[in-house]
């Protein structure tokens, strides 16, 4: 009885999950592109020995994304990848 919840949630999420997947696999609808490109500037920070914080600054890439709700094919969603343009990397 207790277990119901739970239960219909994961189901739920699995099936939410199974027709993301579907739908870019399959271009639904045929329309949709299901990969995009987000330009993405990544910069590294760099700690040193006096408590400072070097940062350096790449050049600017384009990142492979995919058009849905979750990660798919090893790409990550495009929707997050607009939010999220500055990607920090700590040394």
């Amino acid at each position: 009885m207790k277990w119901r919840i739970p239960i219909g949630v994961a189901i739920c999420l699995l099936l939410a999950y199974a027709a993301d997947d579907l739908s870019l696999r399959f271009r639904i609808p045929k329309s949709r592109q299901p990969l995009g490109t987000v330009t993405v500037s990544r910069y590294d920070t760099i700690s040193e020995k006096n408590n400072k914080t070097e940062f350096v600054y790449e050049d600017p890439i384009n990142l492979t994304c995919v058009r849905s709700l979750v990660p798919h094919l090893g790409y990550p969603p495009c929707w997050y990848l607009e939010r999220h343009r500055e990607q920090r990397i700590n040394y």
